[in-house]
């Protein structure tokens, strides 16, 4: 039997946390790759808007006010390719419109592939003064857009997280190539599936100037003295899932030269700054997404 990774396991958890919150049917929860259990499941309790079907308007389901529409004044967005590990990828860009140089940002999803909510993320990272490149880790399976929803989680598991790493290796140095990229002012964000990824990725692509994981799970903590940037850990004080982990994390850091920052945000829970989930909390994920850019302002 193949033995389970620390990212592996929490994929996992998160498969079957999705479901509980009727995010996910129990086909999706479920794919060949994840060992199924023999015990019944609860049914879903709540339901969260599925990427794409949320009400009309400019953002799918957006509540927060700090939500940029398509088309926004001021800014230029694009689907851009590049080359990695024999394949092109592709992912979504946003950027100042008025072409002036500066730093860049690379977001990475969450285990439901590169959406809507994940797009509008990038486009405010673009009206703060960023480029950024929001990438589909999906690309060679012909992109998330073209997938079934419930597909998403499993097949992200299933192409492992040292691809989704060495992907973004790869959006670095195309983003590091660019005319409007000031080289090497380069920082990383990711969400749920996409912190730990970006927790990773800290670890593994020296160049990144600072990165902000929001609730991810942690790195191997042998692997955290390879950490360069400046890393930032965002938490839910009820999502224990989680934030159990922090304090060994956060022991392994202190014993590094990085600059780090561990934060706790009080009575949220897991996904809070998803603004088209039930658990979005407009007060914290606000107070999140400020740290973010003071964060970045500082190190990048």
């Amino acid at each position: 039997m193949t033995q389970l990774g620390k990212f592996e396991k929490y994929l996992i958890e998160e498969f079957f946390d999705d479901y509980r919150a009727g995010a996910m049917t129990l086909v999706g929860c479920t794919p060949e790759e994840v060992p199924r259990s023999t015990d019944p499941m609860p049914a879903p309790t709540s339901s969260s808007p599925a990427p794409g079907t949320s009400p009309a308007g400019s953002v799918p389901g957006a509540k927060s006010p700090l939500s940029v529409p398509e088309g926004a004044s001021g800014l230029t967005t694009a689907t851009v390719r590049f080359p990695a590990r024999g394949t092109d990828i592709s992912g979504y860009l946003a950027r100042p419109g008025n072409g002036a140089v500066g730093p860049a940002v690379l977001i990475c999803h969450e285990n439901r592939g590169l959406t809507p909510h994940i797009q509008d993320v990038a486009r405010r990272y673009a009206k703060a003064g960023y480029a950024a490149l929001a990438l589909d880790l999906l690309s060679r399976e012909d992109g998330t857009a073209g997938m079934d929803p419930d597909a998403v989680p499993g097949a992200l598991t299933q192409a492992g997280a040292q691809r989704h790493v060495s992907d973004f290796a790869a959006a670095f140095d195309y983003l590091n190539a660019q005319d409007f990229v000031d080289e090497g002012r380069i920082a990383m964000n990711g969400f749920c599936f996409g912190g730990g990824i970006t927790w990773q990725a800290a670890t593994a692509i020296p160049g990144l100037k600072a990165t902000w994981a929001f609730y991810g799970p942690s790195p191997d903590l042998d692997k955290v003295p390879a950490i360069m940037a400046a890393v930032f850990g965002v938490y839910a004080e009820l999502d224990q899932r989680i934030t159990r982990a922090m304090p060994a994390l956060r022991d392994a850091l202190a014993k590094t030269a990085v600059p780090y920052e561990l934060k706790v945000y009080p009575g949220v829970d897991h996904a809070f700054h998803n603004d088209i989930g039930e658990r979005y909390n407009q007060e914290q994920a606000t107070a999140a997404w400020n740290d973010t850019l003071a964060w970045f302002a500082k190190y990048v």
